[in-house]
């Protein structure tokens, strides 16, 4: 397969190679023996300081791709023309935010859901995990991404995504402000319009969840240009018609 670098996030191409893990590794070795492994799901492990995957298991089930022929260029290329250039910007702006922590970092983590190009050409609907796995002195040294097929997933034209961690705001708000361009939605922006949906006002939402109502309405107003819907029915409209409800 060709790998098509040119729709990947410009920071992501500075970061990630083509170099697959070393199952003779010892470090290979101590994760085979010490990370579970489960039904449909893949996992793998990227070394920043190597250069390189450092484990990988399962994607030979999940994409069609041997365990030690997995590569993490493969990994975020294969991704369907329509979710690749926003996953790419989304490793991306995450990347770039994480750059800029230096407590914590291994409680930091975001979420995707997207398709996959198998190797065989079929399309594999994912919903993935990537999470800083290693650091040392405020430096990433090696993050972990977990891939599990959901068969069941309806994808629609949007995008969903949302992030974890101790400054989980700030780093939402940092993805939301850089993605704002694509059709996309964070779990907080969809948690407040699930609500919406219900018939609650913004102010029973705003309680509901613990935050301001000017919260909420910055959740949800935003939306209204990003969807290109004039009012509230229309966006939750919009919502069902694309699997976001």
């Amino acid at each position: 397969m060709k790998i098509d670098i040119q729709n990947i996030g410009n920071y992501s191409k500075s970061l990630v190679t083509d170099t697959p893990v070393d199952q003779s590794d010892d470090l290979y070795k101590y994760y085979k023996s010490t990370l579970p492994s489960f039904p449909n799901q893949a996992v793998y492990i990227y070394s920043f300081k190597e250069g390189k995957m450092v484990y990988a298991e399962g994607w030979e089930d999940t994409l069609g791709y041997k365990d030690d022929e997995i590569t993490m260029l493969t990994i975020v290329s294969i991704t369907t023309p329509r979710f690749l250039k926003f996953s790419g910007e989304l490793n991306d702006k995450a990347m770039m935010f994480l750059k800029s922590i230096t407590e914590d970092l291994e409680q930091y983590s975001f979420t995707l859901e997207l398709e996959k190009i198998h190797k065989d050409g079929s399309i594999v609907p994912l919903f993935s995990r990537v999470g800083v796995h290693k650091a040392s002195n405020g430096m990433i040294e090696e993050i972990i991404g977990y891939s599990e097929v959901i068969k069941t997933l309806r994808l629609g034209n949007v995008m969903q995504y949302a992030a974890y961690g101790p400054n989980v705001a700030e780093f939402e708000e940092a993805l939301n402000k850089e993605l704002f361009n694509h059709y996309a939605i964070s779990r907080k922006e969809k948690e407040a319009l699930a609500l919406a949906a219900k018939g609650y006002a913004f102010k029973e939402i705003a309680e509901e969840l613990g935050v301001s109502q000017s919260a909420i309405e910055k959740r949800i107003i935003p939306m209204y240009k990003r969807f290109g819907v004039k009012s509230l029915p229309h966006l939750i409209g919009f919502a069902y018609q694309n699997s976001i409800l």
